[in-house]
């Protein structure tokens, strides 16, 4: 029987995030501790572990299927590999950053400047683009560094939470760009791969869908229900159940969690009583 060969990240955050989605989709991965791959018992997919610059050209060379991503990474190193989901997790930006006692009003201010970055493609196109001439030094690790010792005017580098260039002395100035998990795909992967990945990714939209929204019960008196119902969006519309009480029925609806406050306002403006709110683990639509 066929196997999907998806890549992950070996270790760090991205990692974890992206076994965290695998098990939640109800993918059981034998210990892969230490090891480059590793097999599910209950789905056929092998997860190798791998380093995250190297995945594009795995996926390119046909050696994986597919893979869970970093979107830096594709744009940096693999521009050629499709996308076929975002996930939503692991996200970062690339930005540009300075010394704090640095003087910056554009990025036109950068001209004739250095500038150190493990990301140069990224970086010689924002250049490009802007029309800015600058000496690119090309750094794997610690890039931050590279301010204080002299060894560059601005540093493009992957900020999460900006603690890592406060710790350096630097400011962000510049978002080159916004990044985030997704799920790559190969150029070379055969029809009988293709079919598995479609399943795998039915199951992480049903898991993403899930975990931006909150199911919701109310109780409501009748005649409030038609207001009720305009502020609950739903997937189609709310289930409504009559209660013991004569004239007061309960409502159960679907809502965006980023919307969570806002609705709950709302509904207690219009009646609503006894509002119980609880996460959901997949939504199949």
């Amino acid at each position: 029987m066929s196997k999907l060969k998806i890549a992950v990240q070996k270790s760090g955050r991205l990692h974890e995030d992206s076994m965290k989605i695998l098990k939640d989709v109800g993918i059981s991965i034998e210990n892969g501790k230490d090891q480059l791959k590793a097999s599910a018992k209950n789905f056929p997919i092998e997860v190798f572990y791998l380093r995250n610059g190297d995945i594009p050209q795995y996926l390119r060379d046909g050696v994986v299927d597919a893979a869970i991503i970093g979107e830096n990474i594709l744009i940096e190193k693999g521009n050629d590999i499709a996308i076929v989901e975002k996930l939503g997790f692991s996200t970062c930006k690339v930005s540009l950053a300075v010394p704090k006692s640095t003087k910056f009003k554009s990025v036109q201010d950068l001209q004739g400047k250095r500038i150190a970055t493990s990301y140069p493609n990224t970086v010689n196109q924002f250049l490009l683009k802007n029309k800015i001439e600058a000496q690119l030094h090309i750094i794997n690790g610690s890039v931050e560094i590279a301010p204080n010792i002299g060894l560059a005017d601005a540093i493009v580098d992957i900020v999460s939470s900006g603690s890592t260039l406060f710790k350096n002395n630097l400011k962000e100035v510049e978002v080159l760009l916004n990044s985030e998990a997704v799920l790559a795909v190969s150029p070379l992967i055969s029809s009988e791969n293709q079919k598995i990945l479609d399943k795998l990714k039915f199951r992480f939209q049903s898991v993403l869908k899930g975990r931006q929204s909150k199911y919701i019960l109310l109780n409501a008196p009748n005649d409030k229900i038609p207001d009720i119902i305009k502020v609950l969006p739903g997937m189609k519309s709310p289930t409504i159940l009559p209660l013991a009480e004569v004239g007061w029925s309960s409502l159960h609806s679907v809502i965006d969690k980023n919307d969570f406050w806002e609705v709950i306002d709302e509904l207690k403006l219009h009646g609503a009583q006894g509002i119980l709110v609880c996460p959901i683990e997949n939504m199949v639509i």
